[in-house]
């Protein structure tokens, strides 16, 4: 009889703080159904518990030195003491190999946020943490948390636009500006987010993402009444 093919794997990992070897848990593709997009991006699964954002952080069990698959191998000058200090110095064993649940997946986005800011990652790759940590927050329906790490994702985003960090990267310029007003905008920062919109419309002669330039029209139309609502 053939054995049934579960959708977790192990992915063998090296932590590069306290290079002892370690599992991850990785969904299978083909077990993960997005049912659809939030305007943000933020993928909505069609069953919660295969959710691969659960599994996007790889948490060494040893010293809790935790990242993604974005962050970058290189430690500047001091960073490795400053994780050792502040992170494996602190840390109580605890083991993110298993299957994760969505608290379990929350802390493990918080401590790469923690070592990716003290090891001075991309902006672009802090953002992306960010962005993905609110979502979590936002499936558990806490408005309050998800405000609160769209503000710092956008800062982030802001950052990466500034330091052009995001240059080759996934990320393009059109959907750099589209994400900074899109988010600006689900935390009522109209003006800024009319601003932003605006810069996605005017990169559309020489964007090849005709849909985000739709998407960003559609906003900022539709911000644009509501201003003009509000002024009357």
């Amino acid at each position: 009889m053939m054995q049934q093919l579960e959708p977790a794997y192990d992915k063998k990992c090296e932590c590069k703080v306290c290079k002892k070897g370690f599992n991850t848990k990785k969904l299978r593709s083909k077990f993960v159904k997005v049912s659809s997009y939030d305007s943000d991006f933020c993928p909505n699964y069609s069953d919660e518990g295969m959710n691969p954002l659960y599994y996007h952080i790889h948490t060494c069990p040893q010293c809790g030195f935790s990242e993604s698959e974005d962050f970058s191998p290189y430690f500047p000058p001091g960073a490795l003491e400053l994780i050792k200090s502040k992170v494996a110095n602190a840390w109580k064993p605890r083991d993110y190999s298993r299957k994760r649940s969505i608290t379990d997946a929350i802390s493990t986005y918080k401590l790469a946020i923690l070592c990716g800011t003290l090891k001075k990652e991309k902006h672009l790759t802090l953002a992306g943490l960010y962005i993905r940590l609110s979502w979590l927050y936002r499936s558990l329906e806490n408005a309050e948390q998800e405000q609160r790490f769209i503000k710092l994702a956008i800062k982030e985003y802001m950052e990466s636009y500034m330091a052009d960090d995001f240059k080759g990267s996934s990320v393009s310029e059109t959907r750099l500006f589209y994400l900074i007003g899109e988010l600006s905008r689900r935390t009522h920062q109209t003006e800024q987010a009319v601003k932003y919109l605006s810069k996605v419309i005017e990169t559309q002669s020489r964007s090849t993402e005709p849909k985000l330039i739709e998407m960003a029209r559609e906003q900022w139309y539709e911000l644009r009444e509501k201003q003009k609502t509000a002024a009357n």
